[in-house]
């Protein structure tokens, strides 16, 4: 029988077309898919995405306002959280804490009813905080007072103060006993037994600078640090502090990390999401970068819906003076919002 070239032609053309089909798969299709305004006025840093309530929590001046995650309505807010910074969840307890700034101190409310159920003390300016959920406290990181305030969830009294040796950022748990945090200003990572309160290793992020934004993938025990200084994502064994991988991003001040789609995000003030996807916990590659916009720059994750939630405002700039010859662009009022992005 005559040989035929059909066979080798359909193989030729599946090899040609495999690389595209592929290159396509790596994108995640992510793009904004909503925008939520919020009505009220004030300056706004971290958000926090809790997916089992269904709920947004967006620190925004004076206050925490409250968004249903599905359609954006308000669901309440916090009042007098003055400076607020950030927003940690305990469902173990039914409450939620936020780190007032201005105020020195964590409001602690009830999760069903949003009632403010206690003050407590923290350190100067505490800024990052979240709730770790193996040791049952919350820390509140004071970025003044270079210390972390840690909190007992059960009877909202403090039980530590750990001196940090700089100005702390965002902070994470391994969930088995291990604290990390950002030290901003010496570029380090720094690692807390959570039973002890002892501050066990400090490793210095070679490579980057200011870092500000962090999450964890608890499973393959890594790091993600966003450092806003040199525009860089850091990828760090948790368990020894060496260096994975480094991936360029833009002007970070959050990151986050869905374990579900094994990716990890940098929220950038030029208005875009760098994505990091894990293949490994040894290898990494970045996938692309998702438009978002200009000062959308700290970030929640939605674990559930894989959704991603990022406060901003429509900005001027301000003219520079010899006091301030780099300040900071203004918010246009009345434009504040929470802009949404998925499939």
């Amino acid at each position: 029988m005559k040989p035929t070239l059909k066979p080798f032609c359909m193989l030729f053309c599946a090899v040609c077309i495999l690389p595209l089909f592929l290159s396509a798969q790596t994108k995640t299709g992510f793009h904004v898919i909503a925008d939520y305004a919020v009505h009220s006025t004030g300056g706004w840093d971290y958000i926090t995405a809790d997916g089992l309530s269904g709920k947004v929590y967006v620190s925004h001046g004076m206050q925490v306002n409250i968004l249903d995650a599905a359609s954006g309505d308000s669901l309440g807010y916090i009042p007098n959280t003055q400076g607020v910074h950030g927003i940690a969840i305990a469902h173990d307890f039914n409450k939620g804490y936020t780190s007032n700034g201005r105020a020195n101190n964590v409001s602690v409310f009830d999760l069903k009813t949003n009632q403010v159920i206690k003050t407590v003390t923290a350190g100067t300016n505490p800024d990052a905080i979240f709730y770790d959920d193996f040791s049952k406290k919350v820390y509140a990181f004071n970025g003044r007072s270079n210390d972390a305030t840690v909190i007992d969830a059960a009877t909202d009294n403090v039980v530590a103060t750990i001196p940090l040796g700089g100005k702390p950022e965002t902070g994470v748990s391994d969930g088995k006993g291990k604290v990390f945090v950002n030290i901003e200003d010496t570029g380090e990572e720094v690692e807390i037994d959570a039973a002890t309160f002892k501050i066990l290793n400090r490793w210095k992020l070679t490579g980057g600078e200011e870092p500000s934004g962090l999450a964890m993938d608890r499973e393959a025990n890594r790091l993600f640090i966003g450092c806003g200084g040199n525009q860089k994502m850091i990828v760090l064994d948790a368990t020894n502090g060496t260096i994975v991988a480094t991936f360029p991003i833009g002007r970070c001040d959050g990151t986050g990390f869905d374990p579900g789609l094994k990716l990890a995000y940098s929220s950038n003030g030029e208005g875009t999401i760098t994505v990091v996807r894990e293949l490994s916990a040894d290898k990494f590659e970045l996938v692309e970068n998702i438009t978002t916009e200009p000062g959308a720059r700290t970030i929640g994750v939605d674990v559930v819906t894989h959704k991603i939630y990022l406060p901003t405002a429509q900005l001027k700039p301000v003219a520079p003076t010899a006091d301030n010859p780099h300040p900071r662009p203004q918010q246009i009022p009345g434009t504040f919002h929470v802009v949404v992005v998925g499939k």
